[in-house]
């Protein structure tokens, strides 16, 4: 699949983009009450309530506490996709185990007419992604404009209703900040697993 050019959004313009985003369209359980507000440069001041592939509402901000490696994809791409999923499904299995028990790994949908939440869960199954280390979510076109506008992600529905994207890896720390970015279906999978364990240990 031919990707669409790739452009990666500043870290400190982070707050700026949200508000910007949300104007041009606009897994755990929540701990105790009372959590610190995020910071300027986490993706948990996105307020979007996604779906899950279980059928329940989810928010990003659940993630948080947990290193995180996320990545948008559809369910009925033939090549990028499963690339990008089996090099997340590789660097999971790389992980020391205290890590890989903490990370979540998150695939959030850009196809929002197709990618229903039982055709997630099928995706689940087939893949055999584990409920206890994936989170696989589906959101409004305004939600899933907005999310990849803070990550950098570019796509476009073609006259088919299929993609083109970017490839993009994505890994928060605790607080949902990124840290490390992965661009491309190439090499870069050690980096990723690196930047997982680094942020497991802030």
């Amino acid at each position: 699949m031919k990707s669409a050019r790739i452009v990666l959004v500043p870290l400190t313009l982070l707050a700026l983009l949200i508000p910007q985003a949300r104007a041009a369209g606009c897994c755990c359980a929540a701990a105790g009450a009372g959590p610190a507000a995020p910071t300027e440069r986490s993706i948990y001041q996105l307020d979007a309530t996604w779906t899950d592939d279980a059928g329940r509402p989810f928010k990003l901000a659940e993630l948080r506490g947990r290193p995180v490696v996320l990545a948008l994809f559809f369910t009925s791409c033939g090549y990028a996709c499963p690339r990008i999923v089996a090099d997340m499904t590789r660097v999971r299995e790389t992980l020391p185990a205290a890590v890989r028990v903490q990370a979540r790994f998150v695939l959030v949908s850009f196809d929002d007419q197709r990618d229903t939440a039982p055709v997630l869960h099928a995706y689940r199954e087939q893949h055999e992604l584990p409920a206890d280390g994936w989170v696989l979510v589906r959101g409004t076109p305004d939600d899933i404009r907005e999310l990849a506008a803070v990550l950098g992600v570019q796509y476009k529905r073609d006259a088919l209703g299929m993609f083109e994207h970017s490839n993009l890896i994505t890994v928060l720390n605790a607080d949902g900040e990124i840290v490390h970015q992965r661009a491309g279906l190439e090499g870069g999978l050690a980096q990723v697993g690196q930047a997982v364990v680094a942020a497991n240990t802030r």
